[in-house]
């Protein structure tokens, strides 16, 4: 195929010499090796530098250490790694501390109190002959339960930041490196995504992509946990560990900590491996029951600290939970729900408020929008005479969602105002109590619920802003009784947004940000409208505690006219100018490392 050339060096250099100029000879030769050489380095390239999604690796390549072990960073914080050791296994113990000592970032302390009983003397042999001037090693008297043993490990850290670190599980080369990044910038309180491995690294189970801080996300479950890192001074405020929540002792600190800090951080990279095991929380939380108790006992700490009441309880999926918080006084809801016809769907929708509602205090304003059947108008003079607290306004324009519910907002009686479509028909008779508990709150502005189609499948559980290139539904199309991933189709969390289907808001926070956009007629106004809200300071809440059925769309039909597909396109336009900024940082309630192609959560 390739004739002599006249290169005559016989060294592996000079070989190459020889076979670069024979593929000249063979452009298209040349040009698929080329091709498939530059694609290969680009693809380990990618790997190399993802620590997310399907490229998370424990490992990293050389390239990557010495670039890492080279920065120099304007603080140099020094981490002070508390691990606590009970028993460990020494295979265990051995890739922990290596783990500790094949961080980029040097500057760091590994302090380790061993409660381990005397059958297992070989995890202080094992520390004392690896020791050196990072490692700190004291064995305890006797095992004082985890909490304790932890304090005595927080008494040895001479550090700026405590890191906490179980003794059976392993650090990824670049984590302190990657905090301490978070640290320069400002961070006083920082925390990673993590994976969870059986046997071999490369063996993953979970993968655990976080969102950013979310206050009610938080006190529904430890979302936090692994890897987790705060300042020895806002450790000092809150105080250390405390033994009365032992076995969700870090759920305890972690609540105290995020209550104080200053500038919490969410690192969205796997940079902790979970080990699973069959004594480990991460196998089976029944290895360790008390770990529930503890952790409702944290939460009810917690909300009182706040200045808030109210009783913790069991979410549906185990170490999920549901905190139920005293309503205030009884306030007047007012429910605006916009028609035109479809007087079937209405009476669905108002007969299960009435009806199933066990909360009483409520006007429902029906807005009227140029319904063209005689029989719409005989029905509105039956509803009311029916139904008690029921107005019926009419408002005379064309269609314009936005402009609608401002108008009847105006002239809405209550403290609260619901939004509601007319295709929605009521499921949790206590729907109205399960939203009014977060939207009474001050740092609450919005509550959306949880809709279903009527085959049981879910239409919302909260709102991803990017999904789609605009925005998407959570776990659309899943069915009714699936968790959702890391169980956030079945917890109170914070989101950037929900539907106004069924939407509730304070009637000052609705009027402080100027109401619904009405230059939004038909699609995301609701997106928007709480998009504002939240640039005023105000939480999003969605709540799975409150559910509904949603016919979506019936009244309005789908966008299939030429002049609908433009006014569509000139909202998405409308939203994209208007929030690029977000749209290009990316939902702080989302990850990264999750897909924007569809609502299931998969990995991107």
């Amino acid at each position: 195929m390739f004739e002599k050339t006249p290169v005559q060096e016989k060294s592996f250099k000079g070989f190459l010499k020889r076979l670069a100029l024979r593929l000249k000879e063979h452009p298209h030769v040349f040009a698929f090796i080329r091709f498939f050489i530059v694609a290969l380095r680009k693809f380990r390239r990618k790997l190399n530098r993802l620590v997310g999604g399907f490229a998370v690796r424990y490992r990293i390549s050389g390239r990557r250490r010495k670039r890492e072990k080279a920065t120099v960073f304007n603080k140099n914080v020094k981490f002070s790694i508390v691990v606590p050791l009970y028993n460990t296994p020494i295979k265990f113990l051995r890739e922990m501390i290596k783990s500790v000592q094949n961080q980029t970032y040097a500057n760091w302390q590994l302090c380790m109190a061993d409660g381990s009983d005397s059958e297992h003397s070989y995890v202080g042999e094992y520390v004392q002959s690896v020791a050196d001037d990072r490692i700190c090693y004291k064995k305890l008297e006797k095992n004082m339960g985890i909490a304790d043993n932890t304090n005595a490990c927080i008494e040895m850290a001479s550090g700026d930041f405590i890191a906490l670190f179980d003794h059976d599980d392993l650090l990824h080369p670049s984590a302190l490196f990657e905090m301490a990044k978070a640290i320069d910038e400002g961070a006083d309180f920082v925390y990673t995504d993590e994976v969870t491995f059986v046997g071999r690294t490369s063996n993953i189970t979970i993968y655990n992509f976080k969102p950013d801080y979310s206050p009610d996300t938080l006190r529904s479950y430890n979302y936090i946990c692994h890897l987790t890192a705060f300042s020895k001074e806002l450790l000092n405020k809150v105080g250390g560990f405390n033994r009365d929540y032992d076995g969700s002792q870090d759920y305890d600190l972690i609540l105290r900590l995020t209550e104080k800090a200053k500038n919490i951080v969410h690192i969205p990279k796997a940079l902790y491996f979970w080990r699973s095991h069959k004594a480990s929380v991460a196998s089976d939380v029944s290895a360790k029951p008390y770990v529930v108790e503890s952790a409702k006992r944290a939460l009810v700490s917690h909300i009182e600290r706040l200045g808030l009441s109210g009783r913790v309880e069991d979410a549906t999926v185990p170490t999920t939970y549901k905190i139920q918080y005293d309503i205030i006084g009884e306030p007047l809801v007012s429910i605006i729900i916009p028609n035109k016809d479809h007087t079937d769907d209405l009476e669905k929708c108002l007969s299960s408020v009435y009806e199933k509602s066990t909360y009483k205090n409520f006007e429902v304003i029906v807005v009227e929008n140029n319904s063209t059947e005689p029989e719409t108008f005989e029905y509105y003079k039956t509803a009311q005479s029916k139904y008690s607290n029921l107005r019926v306004i009419t408002w005379e324009s064309g269609f314009n969602y936005s402009a609608i519910n401002n108008f009847a907002v105006e002239q809405a009686s209550g403290d609260y105002i619901l939004l509601l479509n007319n295709d929605i028909e009521v499921i949790t008779s206590d729907w109205i109590e399960q939203m009014l508990m977060f939207a009474q709150r001050k740092d609450v502005g919005a509550v959306g619920a949880k809709l279903y189609y009527d085959d049981d499948t879910i239409q919302h559980a909260g709102v991803i802003v990017g999904l789609g290139g605009v925005a998407g539904h959570s776990h659309k199309g899943f069915a009714r009784d699936n968790p959702g991933y890391m169980a956030r189709a079945s917890i109170a969390q914070n989101l950037s947004a929900c539907t106004a289907a069924c939407l509730m808001i304070r009637k000052d926070v609705y009027n402080e940000v100027g109401g619904l956009d009405e230059g939004y007629a038909v699609a995301f106004n609701d997106i928007d409208f709480c998009m504002k809200i939240r640039d005023f300071g105000y939480l999003i809440v969605f709540t799975p505690f409150a559910e509904f059925y949603h016919y979506e769309s019936k009244s309005r039909g789908d966008e299939d006219t030429p002049e609908k597909r433009a006014r569509f396109n000139g909202e998405i336009f409308r939203f994209q100018e208007r929030w690029g900024k977000e749209l290009k940082a990316g939902d702080p309630y989302y990850n990264p490392n999750l897909t924007l192609d569809s609502e299931d959560f998969t990995l991107r």
